[in-house]
């Protein structure tokens, strides 16, 4: 077996290294944030997870549109489409797709990595976040690697039920859902896509979808 010569001024340094880990871990820094509650961010707003949700998501730049039912999110998907003139709209949710069908809505085709010159994407979620206005995705969607972030208007459709309180909570959700069968990829997506790489000018849309909708069925 070979055998590697190390050289004395780099054998000093590895000593020292050693002798440094072997003195013990390194103080945390603010021991004193073990010790504190953690404050819950709704309590003082007066407002539930859903508004809080809401209220995130469209400041980050989000559209978001409230359904009383899945008809009220038919009539607001077809209002949507006509508005826009869009001639591709895909849709990578079978049961969606299958809603907009039995309704007479030939408004989506479903969705196809092969269709790279679509319009927009409706997908579903895996959870909404509350604090941060984000959306939680995993690759168990279908499409869910490339659905929200590959089209220029990406459409979420939410159900009551699926809004958490932060991140933390929707790790557990994700959990207890998949057990050790957990997505290989989890995405939080937080708003449209922006960048202000060049001469610090905010770019919407360089890098995903410029707009980004959430319909959020109350039913």
């Amino acid at each position: 077996m070979q055998t590697f010569k190390t050289s004395k001024a780099k054998e000093n340094i590895l000593s020292k290294i050693r002798k440094g880990l072997n003195q013990g871990a390194m103080p945390m820094p603010f021991p004193e944030a073990e010790k504190q509650q953690v404050q819950d961010v709704f309590a003082d707003s007066g407002l539930s997870a859903e508004e809080t949700f809401a209220e995130s998501f469209i400041k980050l730049g989000g559209k978001f549109i409230f359904c009383d039912n899945e008809q009220q999110l038919l009539e607001q998907l077809f209002t949507l489409h006509e508005s826009r003139g869009w001639q591709q709209m895909l849709c990578a949710e079978k049961r969606l797709l299958d809603l907009l069908r039995n309704n007479k809505l030939n408004i989506a085709e479903p969705a196809d990595e092969t269709a790279e010159k679509a319009d927009a994407c409706i997908t579903g979620c895996e959870l909404l976040i509350a604090r941060t206005g984000s959306v939680l995705l995993s690759s168990k969607q279908h499409m869910g690697r490339t659905a929200p972030v590959f089209y220029p208007v990406h459409i979420i459709v939410a159900y009551a039920g699926q809004v958490v309180n932060d991140i933390q909570d929707s790790l557990n959700v994700l959990k207890k859902k998949y057990g050790n069968n957990l997505p290989s990829m989890i995405n939080l997506n937080t708003g449209p896509s922006r960048t202000a790489d060049i001469e610090k000018t905010l770019v919407v849309g360089v890098h995903g979808p410029g707009e980004v909708f959430c319909f959020y069925v109350n039913a």
